[in-house]
């Protein structure tokens, strides 16, 4: 446990009010006889490095963990109905980059029920081992026998990493798991790399993206993260890779379920940005009837699809699932437009990565053509509509 140590017997009047002003969350208070530090501390640590010696840092020893002991790069194979989600071989392909800094095989952990064929493809994109639980108990998610599989996979291969994709089923797998192992969990991850000593650097935004934390479990193993869709490249498949298959059992009465599957149904298809490979994006600048409908219009002739930012889906303008940022969807397509976008931090965070980006802003300055790999510097009332009847000639 961390805490500041104010040396008091040094503090005056003159002193207290540089510390009140040093710390930015006003958490620094002086009664003409004590200073003071309030729970609005942050612990930033700027009164220890500015305060001239007066507050000391001050953390107690933790016992460490053997780190020799785990050993492996884990990657949880998210899948319904045996087809496995597109973010399980981003995460393979993740972790092969990443075991070559430590030289720790990549495992694959499989949860399901005759699964066993379907799991070969896991091998070509980068897995030295699958580990498959194989049971009609898991042929449905249910989070109690899943998370006692999860478990005693942890308890006999004992990995030093494990990575899942954030999805809806990983997002309620992950914090079970990493709980019953007394582990920390870093979600929603945009950057993973590897230490030498087996310490998973994770690296996610934070404070509503205006910095990016690093995330290093130095005490305690495993290092659980997840990671969202299209936040990874998806490496080429391998046919000549080789691996192995691992057929796990575990006790029927650990994985008894207290939750009874009566039925079930799919829902409705609903449009996924993240899967698009053409995207139209409309940001406060472009939010008018006439420019919604002319962004309509020049998805279809691109043939992709239409997708805004945070203030578009607050305003019930769009659906939720077409926001694209931090709050929102991560996408990764061929070709986007951005139309009157400013180009805030969250918002990059979720779409930087896109092969071709295009941003149309009346603004010179704006963030957004940071990122963008084409700047056009203007009105989108005047050019969208002209961009639009160009295509049409084209076509």
């Amino acid at each position: 446990m961390a805490e500041l140590v104010i040396k008091q017997e040094l503090i005056n009047s003159e002193n207290a009010e540089t510390l009140k002003k040093i710390c930015p969350f006003g958490a620094i208070s002086y009664n003409g006889d004590k200073l003071e530090i309030s729970s609005a501390c942050k612990m930033c640590k700027l009164c220890v490095k500015k305060g001239g010696g007066l507050v000391e840092y001050k953390e107690d020893e933790v016992a460490g963990v053997d780190k020799s002991l785990w050993k492996g790069i884990c990657v949880y194979v998210d899948h319904r109905e045996r087809n496995i989600h597109r973010v399980t071989c981003e995460l393979l392909g993740k972790a092969k980059e990443l075991s070559k800094v430590t030289g720790h095989p990549v495992y694959a952990l499989v949860i399901g029920y005759d699964m066993r064929d379907s799991v070969k493809i896991l091998l070509r994109y980068g897995a030295d081992k699958v580990f498959v639980y194989d049971d009609k108990a898991f042929e449905h998610f249910r989070i109690e026998p899943y998370t006692a599989a999860f478990y005693d996979f942890i308890e006999k291969i004992k990995p030093s990493s494990v990575m899942l994709g954030a999805t809806n089923l990983g997002r309620q797998l992950a914090p079970r798991i990493a709980a019953r192992c007394r582990a920390g969990l870093t979600a929603d991850c945009t950057v993973l790399q590897m230490k030498e000593n087996t310490d998973l650097v994770q690296i996610r935004p934070a404070f509503g993206g205006n910095i990016m934390a690093q995330i290093i479990s130095t005490n305690t193993r495993p290092q659980f993260c997840t990671v969202r869709y299209k936040v990874f490249s998806e490496p080429q498949p391998d046919s000549n890779n080789t691996g192995e298959i691992v057929a796990m059992e575990i006790d029927k009465a650990k994985i008894k379920s207290d939750i009874e599957i009566l039925s079930y149904y799919d829902k409705p298809r609903e449009v996924d940005i993240a899967e698009a490979e053409v995207i139209v994006a409309v940001g406060r600048g472009a939010m008018s009837e006439n420019m919604l409908k002319c962004a309509e219009e020049l998805a279809e002739l691109l043939g992709g699809t239409v997708a805004c930012t945070r203030p578009l889906a607050e305003a019930n303008i769009f659906d939720a699932k077409r926001q694209i940022g931090l709050s929102g969807r991560t996408v990764k397509p061929k070709f986007i437009v951005c139309l009157g976008i400013s180009g805030a931090v969250q918002f990059a965070a979720g779409m930087k990565s896109s092969d071709c980006i295009v941003a149309i802003n009346s603004d010179k300055n704006a963030p957004i053509f940071d990122v963008a790999h084409y700047a056009v510097v203007g009105d989108v009332n005047e050019i969208v509509p002209s961009l639009i009847e160009k295509i049409k000639e084209a076509k």
